[in-house]
């Protein structure tokens, strides 16, 4: 069943001369329970384009619809409420609250939505994410592999329908990077529907469902991990995966 549509989407920043489209002309749609990954170099639109998709930013054109509902019909107020609880975010950078300690992170959009966590998912939640005897910390006690699990954990909380990776491994060290991907082949597992902004391409081609090559804000090529990886056809893509090797 579809759950992402995506129709003619246009992202531009500035005017006249001084145009830039970070997104151009994108469609594409998401099936329940898959798992796409988005690669392409630094400047080619991929995270513009999640931000897009996940209601943070309003194209400049076209149109994203989830479950049906055309997000950009809503105003800037219902946006929230809807990204709140359809869609969870992740960004790279984490964006937790300094001042609220792990739980209190966790636990915030659903008392935004006016709900009181279910104890029980809460406490599960947390031993999952092995945060269990961090909840108290702050997130500048925490390393940085901690604070994306916060930031996971909070997504998770709202139960949402899919999720959005923004390179979520991309300030972190080796050891902690592997054990967030760890992390995400076990959601993928679970079915949970995921669109991944990522540089981790042997990460994509063993877990992904299908994998989007981005260029200067295009879609270059689309397809099975081991079509777009191991077999591309477009010359753009070989030479982003050579540089990537």
């Amino acid at each position: 069943m579809e759950i992402l549509k995506v129709e003619h989407l246009v992202k531009q920043y500035g005017k006249g001369d001084n145009a830039v489209l970070a997104v151009n002309d994108i469609s594409f749609s998401v099936e329940q329970g898959e798992f796409v990954a988005i690669v392409g170099s630094s400047g080619s639109g991929k995270s513009t384009l999640l931000h897009l998709l996940g209601g943070v930013d309003r194209p400049t054109s076209g149109k994203v619809y989830i479950q049906g509902e055309d997000i950009y019909s809503l105003n800037s107020d219902k946006i929230a409420i809807f990204r709140r609880r359809q869609v969870g975010l992740i960004y790279q950078f984490y964006n937790l609250i300094p001042i609220l300690n792990v739980k209190e992170n966790i636990t915030l959009p659903c008392e935004l939505d006016g709900r009181t966590p279910d104890k029980k998912e809460l406490c599960d939640l947390i031993n999952t994410l092995g945060l269990k005897d961090r909840v108290s910390h702050l997130p500048n006690q925490l390393s940085g592999g901690q604070q994306q699990r916060v930031a996971i954990a909070r997504a998770l909380a709202m139960n949402p329908k899919m999720l959005f990776f923004d390179e979520p491994t991309s300030a972190l060290d080796p050891e902690i990077t592997a054990g967030i991907l760890k992390l995400l082949r076990e959601l993928a597992n679970e079915k949970m529907t995921m669109v991944i902004v990522t540089h981790e391409i042997d990460f994509a081609r063993n877990v992904a469902d299908r994998v989007i090559f981005m260029d200067g804000g295009v879609i270059v090529e689309e397809g099975k991990p081991q079509d777009v990886i191991d077999n591309p056809k477009s010359e753009r893509t070989k030479a982003f995966l050579q540089k990537m090797a």
